[in-house]
């Protein structure tokens, strides 16, 4: 199921937005601060997100420039009062994809979600094909010539991510602020452990590799 996470400082506003989008069988996160919004994506896989601009302490023009420093690829829907040009140039350099003006047409805002995600490419299962083998994030599985290992769920965000986009490097330090969080405590040589892990699980029955690339971080293959 798709996960959208919503950030709206009214109560109101963001209850409205949650029930319309599960009408339509989404999975929805609410987070009434940018703060809050940081803490879920710690712990949880978000496809789209809907954030708000004025809110106190960190705005949504602030929260998504973080994101996008961070490396995370997600669509950004921004919905605000401010219809000014220059506001909506500011959103747009800070990293969202989209942008709507308050008061908000809900039936719009599900038409919007819809395309954001098509342009994503998420599919509704979350799986990804390659030859003989299948991701499933719904289950964290993953199935080679029809044999399941279910793995622990930092490992397979992890090669989810790499197999997402293959080939593109990543840092040590992007893979550790989209999984374990912008905040979190642990250090990069957590990636190299669960990279290990996940070599020692799937190589050499699998169709993919991870690369180590010297100096940069990873990347992930697939065999030919």
């Amino acid at each position: 199921m798709i996960q959208v996470l919503v950030v709206e400082d009214d109560k109101n506003l963001r209850k409205l937005i949650a029930a319309s989008l599960e009408q339509y069988n989404y999975q929805v996160l609410q987070a009434a601060s940018s703060k809050e919004a940081l803490y879920l994506l710690e712990s949880s896989q978000v496809d789209l997100m809907i954030s708000d601009i004025m809110m106190p302490e960190v705005d949504g023009y602030e929260l998504t420039q973080m994101l996008r420093n961070a490396n995370y690829y997600f669509p950004i829907l921004m919905v605000t009062a401010r219809e000014d040009f220059e506001d909506k140039k500011r959103g747009f350099m800070a990293g969202t994809d989209d942008y709507m003006v308050k008061p908000l047409d809900l039936n719009e805002m599900l038409l919007r979600v819809a395309a954001l995600l098509r342009r994503a490419k998420i599919a509704n299962e979350h799986r990804i094909v390659i030859g003989h083998s299948i991701l499933d994030s719904n289950t964290l599985t993953v199935t080679v010539n029809e044999a399941s290992i279910e793995l622990p769920k930092k490992e397979f965000y992890l090669l989810f991510k790499l197999l997402s986009y293959p080939g593109k490097i990543f840092t040590r330090q992007q893979l550790m602020d989209e999984i374990w969080g912008i905040n979190s405590e642990a250090d990069e040589r957590t990636v190299d452990v669960h990279v290990k892990r996940l070599r020692e699980k799937l190589e050499p029955m699998s169709p993919f590799r991870i690369i180590t690339v010297r100096g940069l971080g990873y990347k992930a293959e697939k065999m030919t």
